[in-house]
C-alpha cells in the first residue's frame, strides 16, 4: 500500500470547447504527464471541461482541494470565449486585475498600436497571483496557490511549463 501523505499528486484540467467538440486535438495532457512522472508527481485525474465560468470555477475549488498540483491548460487568449483567468480570480474570491508587469512583458513584444484591447486582455491576472514566464509570446499564464494556468496553444504551454518545472516539489519517482 502506498503512503498518500508524502505522495505529490496533480491534476490536469483542459479548458475549451475546441477540444470538446473535436474541433481541436489535445496536445498538452501527454506532455504534462510525461514531464511529471521524470519528477516524481503523480498524474491521478484529467478532466476536459468547457468554457463556462461556472464549471471552471466548481472543478478548480474540487480539485485544488484534492491535488498537490493542479495544471490547466487553455482559455486565456484574447478571444471573447477566454474566461478562464476571471473564473479563476472568482475561484480564489480575489479582483481580476490589469497586472502591470504583464504590460510591460507584452509592450516588449509587440509592435506599437498593436497590443489592442483584446490582447490587453491576457494581462488581466488574479490578485495575488505569480506570473508565469512565456518566452514565446510573452502574454504570461500565472500560478495562484496550488493551482498553474498556462495556455492551450501546445509551444506555448510547453514553454511556459518548462518555466515552472524547477519550482515543483519532486516527489519519489
Amino acid at each position: 500500500m502506498r503512503n498518500k501523505k508524502k505522495e505529490i499528486t496533480a491534476a490536469i484540467v483542459v479548458i475549451g470547447n475546441e477540444v470538446l467538440s473535436g474541433r481541436t486535438q489535445d496536445k498538452n495532457i501527454n506532455f504534462i504527464a510525461s514531464e511529471l512522472v521524470k519528477i516524481g508527481i503523480r498524474l491521478e485525474e484529467v478532466r476536459v471541461i468547457p468554457d463556462s465560468e461556472k464549471k471552471i470555477i466548481n472543478t478548480v475549488n474540487e480539485l485544488r482541494r484534492k491535488f498537490t498540483y493542479i495544471f490547466t491548460t487553455g482559455g486565456i487568449g484574447p478571444t471573447h470565449d477566454d474566461i478562464t483567468s476571471t473564473a479563476i480570480a472568482k475561484a480564489f474570491k480575489v479582483k481580476l486585475m490589469l497586472n502591470q508587469k504583464a504590460v510591460k512583458a507584452m509592450k516588449s513584444h509587440y509592435k506599437p498600436g498593436d497590443l489592442n484591447e483584446a490582447r490587453l486582455k491576457m494581462a488581466y491576472i488574479p490578485k495575488g497571483a505569480k506570473l508565469i514566464n512565456n518566452p514565446v509570446s510573452k502574454a504570461p499564464g500565472f500560478v495562484i496557490k496550488n493551482v498553474y494556468v498556462m495556455a492551450g496553444i501546445p509551444i506555448i504551454m510547453q514553454a511556459m511549463f518548462s518555466e515552472i518545472k524547477s519550482t515543483l516539489r519532486a516527489g519519489k519517482k
